[in-house]
């Protein structure tokens, strides 16, 4: 038989997809796969043209949106500044020991504009050891005894500051126990200002203040020995320019003269220097004025302020060893550590209240008159005109 050549069957191509069924798999039974849905990419992004989920096309991620980004970190940062400063506040504020009730104090001056603090200085040693005593020059005497005092006003006239000596002659009123609550009637005695303080404490200084110069006391802020020395510590000592060298062994003051830092214990023998000085008391008032202003200059800055390594320590030292009256708020005490600082600057004024240049038993004696007019002044916070000693 004659041999019949078939013809080769016609290569199959593979079935169409429909355009609505592009980019999904299709499968018509006969085990062909066309690949559509393997989820593979081709041609790595760089040269398909093709259009479609089959193209190998891979969409660009969107543009991160900054604005948006800022304004969460900023509230983000907000909240947290909040959160520290609120903490800071609420700590701080229960460091201070509100010891001293105002409100036992009888028969006060009317109020007038501005703020009044009585600021004393004790020679309290609690909480020191025997080495600290010794150390810081401050004998082991018991009990406690005011070293300085100063009225500061702060008001719209500037900041005044006026240093009390101690050796003052002044009457003792009519008082309420402190702690009795018992009345003792004034009998016109005559003592130095700080024997009111040693006779029954805060309250018969604030008194005896009140009674002798008119004026009423806002507020009471008393520091110890080593609390003052603590503080100048923590901020890494106070610069001075101490214009005069001089020695004294029973503070163990020992300075040249020029600019130089003071640590704790230099600082505290610079307050209560007495005996180096001809004038006395009132010389060692003038430097207590000049190293106070100087010490609130260099401590409320941004560099103290604003660095936690500096301010914790700064208000731990301090707070820690503040007596206050009960009435004292945190916020209280800022306004006056910043009246302090303007002392020596812009309107600000020091100054020794006004003497007349009499004694009685070896008390120095008030300026009655000038005295008066000094109080009239602050109590209308008008500008100071009236000049110390």
């Amino acid at each position: 038989m004659p041999h019949v050549r078939r013809r080769p069957a016609p290569p199959q191509s593979p079935p169409r997809i429909p355009p609505q069924q592009q980019g999904q798999g299709y499968d018509d039974g006969s085990g062909y796969d066309s690949g559509y849905n393997t989820g593979q990419v081709y041609g790595g992004g760089h040269g398909g043209g093709g259009r479609g989920g089959d193209s190998g096309y891979v969409q660009p991620r969107a543009a991160p949106n900054w604005g948006r980004r800022i304004k969460v970190g900023v509230l983000t940062l907000v909240v947290v500044v909040l959160a520290v400063s609120i903490g800071t506040y609420f700590w701080a504020d229960g460091k201070l020991k509100r010891e001293v009730d105002l409100s036992k104090v009888i028969d006060r001056p009317s109020e007038g504009d501005g703020t009044n603090y009585l600021i004393v200085g004790s020679d309290s040693r609690e909480g020191m050891t025997s080495e600290d005593k010794k150390k810081l020059h401050t004998g082991s005497a018991e009990g406690k005894r005011t070293d300085s005092m100063m009225i500061l006003h702060d008001g719209s006239n500037g900041p005044t500051l006026i240093s009390l000596p101690r050796d003052s002659n002044v009457e003792i009123p009519s008082f309420k126990g402190s702690e009795s609550g018992k009345m003792f009637e004034g009998t016109g005695r005559q003592v130095k200002l700080n024997a009111a303080y040693a006779e029954d404490g805060p309250e018969l200084l604030v008194r005896t203040v009140e009674f002798n110069t008119g004026l009423r006391i806002d507020h009471y802020v008393e520091i110890g020995f080593g609390g003052f020395a603590k503080i100048v510590d923590a901020i890494g000592g106070v610069e001075l320019d101490i214009p005069k060298a001089f020695k004294d062994k029973k503070s163990g003051a020992d300075f040249q003269a020029g600019k130089q830092t003071l640590n704790g214990e230099q600082s505290l023998a610079f307050v209560r220097t007495r005996y180096a000085f001809a004038g006395s008391d009132l010389d060692r008032t003038k430097n207590q004025q000049k190293f106070l202003a100087a010490l609130a200059s260099q401590t409320a800055t941004p560099s103290t302020i604003l660095n936690p390594f500096k301010l914790y320590p700064t208000m731990g030292a301090g707070l820690d060893t503040l007596i206050v009256d009960k009435d004292m708020s945190l916020w209280s005490l800022g306004n006056m550590f910043f009246a302090m600082k303007g002392v020596t600057g812009g309107e600000g004024t020091s100054m020794n209240i006004p003497l007349s240049g009499q004694s009685v038993n070896g008390n120095l004696v008030w300026d009655k008159g000038k005295v008066k007019q000094l109080v009239e002044q602050l109590k209308n916070d008008e500008k100071v005109t009236v000049k110390g000693s």
